[in-house]
């Protein structure tokens, strides 16, 4: 690959990552602490493609007066000269700039073990009233707190939905160290008034109550807590489809 193609390639991989980094295709990828890094990075590489094109520029006439030499000396082999064929490395990358790829879903995660971790320490809950959790947040207290605070209490978590292979529905998170590449999932079982029509993918905001049931990843045998469902709704798709508090 020439300079001229390799400038393009760079410029046109650090428009995609600002693009990624100043929308919220980003979090496709990485987690949202990492923005930042996304913006840096995608600023250097247009910096170097930037670079590259001035300095190809400049060596542009040395070229030509070669090309002339050349030319009167037949004899001499000619400069080998690169394929077009390699901008084609080029449109790959309007592709990451024009197709969001999808968040990891059921597949992912009913072929992973549950990630869940226990946390360091949880924060304090208030003493009554209803509580909205983090779904990863919920599964810790339940398995490791043994439901400590959240007996009787009415409980709101969101998540996917995904289905084993005998139909049992889970609601599901796919938490995050870094990035998409290690992404885990982290399980909640669903028991109760479950609607009678689930479709694996769609997010429902679930909200039931405590129970002591647990059963254990056909995966990797880690621990996976159930909530007793009194009441689903399908929800849109959050802005941010990963979770990444549940190794905090």
């Amino acid at each position: 690959m020439n300079r001229q193609a390799q400038s393009a390639v760079l410029f046109v991989l650090g428009a995609a990552l600002l693009h990624a980094g100043l929308t919220d295709l980003y979090l496709r990828y990485v987690k949202a602490g990492l923005r930042p890094l996304v913006l840096a990075a995608g600023a250097v590489l247009i910096a170097t493609a930037l670079a590259t094109a001035w300095y190809e520029w400049r060596a542009r006439p040395k070229e030509q007066e070669l090309e002339q030499e050349q030319e009167q000396e037949p004899e001499l082999e000619h400069a080998h000269r690169e394929p077009r064929v390699s901008w084609l490395l080029v449109l790959p990358l309007f592709a990451l700039i024009l197709v969001a790829p999808p968040a990891l879903g059921s597949y992912s995660a009913m072929r992973t073990g549950t990630a869940l971790q226990q946390s360091y320490g949880y924060m304090k809950l208030p003493e009554n009233g209803p509580l909205r959790l983090g779904l990863a947040d919920y599964a810790g207290r339940a398995v490791y707190e043994h439901g400590r605070g959240l007996a009787g209490r009415q409980i709101t978590i969101t998540g996917f939905v995904a289905l084993d292979h005998s139909g049992a529905p889970y609601l599901v998170r796919m938490a995050l160290n870094c990035c998409a590449a290690d992404a885990q999932p982290v399980k909640v079982g669903l028991t109760g008034q479950i609607p009678p029509v689930l479709k694996p993918d769609g997010w429902l905001q679930v909200t039931g109550t405590y129970t002591a049931r647990r059963t254990k990843d056909t995966v990797n045998g880690g621990p996976i807590p159930y909530l007793e469902v009194t009441q689903a709704k399908p929800v849109p798709t959050p802005h941010d489809p990963y979770d990444e508090t549940w190794n905090n």
